[in-house]
């Protein structure tokens, strides 16, 4: 799995799941993937995205016109170039990579994740912005149930799955997780490596211990502390 850093904290994943051949997720810079790409020789056969925003499809329509690549999201009225439009529980395979769609309504209201193997045999969350390292998105288009239900979704999850995330807000997530479980190791733990080195992945285990917002007993809990986030 490859981590390209766009914009000021971006997350643009990557994956080459046969010699020479790779998909992408949210590319929203095309230099940077492109970028990529060509210093490693790789074919880009796939793009993955997860919801519509503007920093995760910016270079979409230079890819597809310089590499003829398949475009994949879950809706075409607002994503350009699509070439697939997806539903929940749908397979989306490419080479050996093998994911299922899950549909993640909250940040917007058709936001998706692809669940599933990366082309070598490892699990991965492509969770865009539903899901962050020690946080989540906001909510823009969808209501505080839906993001709820979409992040135990995604907590059902086997514990050693790869979260691949669409921003690096770690550090401030963290933070924020501190004034809520001041005493949580798990988050200290955490805190102290992102305040190292950005940490590109995390596990659904591990957010399971420092996030919060997985964390959280119930839809009003959950509410309550969005609401919170929102405003640190």
């Amino acid at each position: 799995m490859i981590t390209v850093k766009a914009f000021e904290d971006n997350f643009i994943h990557l994956g080459e799941y046969e010699a020479g051949k790779a998909w992408v997720v949210d590319p929203g810079e095309y230099e940077a993937v492109m970028d990529v790409l060509k210093s490693r020789s790789l074919e880009l056969t796939t793009v993955l995205v997860t919801h519509h925003h503007w920093d995760h499809v910016g270079g979409v329509l230079k890819l597809k016109e310089h590499t003829g690549c398949e475009v994949i999201g879950p809706e075409a009225s607002l994503v350009k170039g699509l070439d697939r439009i997806v539903r929940d529980g749908e397979c989306v395979a490419i080479g050996s990579a093998r994911f299922e769609v899950m549909a993640t309504p909250g940040h917007t209201r058709t936001s998706v994740c692809y669940c599933g193997t990366e082309g070598h045999g490892e699990q991965v969350a492509l969770t865009g912005d539903t899901l962050f390292i020690g946080g989540c998105g906001r909510l823009l288009e969808g209501s505080g149930a839906q993001m709820y239900e979409s992040l135990m979704r995604l907590a059902r999850l086997p514990d050693e799955t790869l979260v691949c995330c669409g921003h690096d807000y770690t550090v401030e997530n963290l933070e924020f997780a501190l004034t809520i479980e001041p005493d949580n190791v798990h988050v200290r733990e955490q805190l102290r490596l992102a305040r190292q080195s950005p940490l590109c992945h995390s596990t659904i285990g591990q957010e399971k211990l420092s996030n919060v917002f997985l964390r959280a007993g119930s839809v009003q809990e959950f509410a309550r502390r969005r609401k919170l986030k929102d405003v640190f």
